[in-house]
């Protein structure tokens, strides 16, 4: 089981999350946050504050939000950032950049 950061952070970016995570596996994008999958403990954590609803565990995903297992693991990877497993968050793993499935989104009128 790996949570994901789901569409509900695009935009909104609350931050909670990152705040209660033990292992500081969430990192920062341009529009949303990005859990490392293969740092995360599975505590839970992360989901039971998130208040957007935005986490997600992968075994109780939507077919909506089933594209958001990649974009969480491919965040990581050479074509987006290319940190690979950076051991925990820091301040230098905090960019403006997004996974071009959620850099692609339109963006969400908040005052709305």
């Amino acid at each position: 089981m790996a949570f994901i950061i789901t569409e509900p952070c695009i935009d909104i970016k609350d931050g909670a999350c990152t705040q209660v995570c033990p292992v500081e596996c969430i990192y920062e994008g341009g529009r949303m946050f990005y859990i490392h999958q293969e740092e995360c403990i599975h505590c839970g954590v992360c989901e039971s504050i998130c208040p957007v609803d935005a986490i997600r565990s992968d075994e109780h995903l939507s077919a909506d939000e089933a594209e958001f297992v990649a974009v969480n693991r491919d965040f990581f990877g050479a074509d987006v950032t290319g940190w690979g497993s950076p051991g925990g968050w820091t301040a230098a793993h905090t960019t403006d950049l997004d996974h071009p499935a959620v850099a692609a989104r339109a963006g969400r009128d908040i005052g709305s």
